[in-house]
């Protein structure tokens, strides 16, 4: 692998760990260094750290304190 790419993830340590986990990364990207904006997006899906991914995760807390307030009327309204 390229020294750039190696000096790159160094500063990267989550696509570090993503490298070790996926190791077929490691013949891709050291084949096609250019791939690496590939490899960056198969470890934000991995991660689920996409735009889509936090919409998601922000839409499951909101719904969740959404019933807890809804729980907490409820126990308002019984006493």
């Amino acid at each position: 692998m390229r020294e750039e790419i190696n000096e790159y993830l160094r500063m990267q340590p989550q696509l570090k760990q993503f490298l070790r986990e996926q190791p077929i990364w490691y013949r891709k990207l050291g084949r096609n260094p250019h791939d690496i904006q590939s490899f960056e997006i198969s470890a934000l899906h991995h991660y689920k750290k996409t735009i889509p991914h936090r919409v998601e995760q922000l839409n499951h807390s909101v719904q969740m304190a959404n019933m807890m307030m809804s729980m907490f009327q409820a126990m308002n309204s019984n006493q």
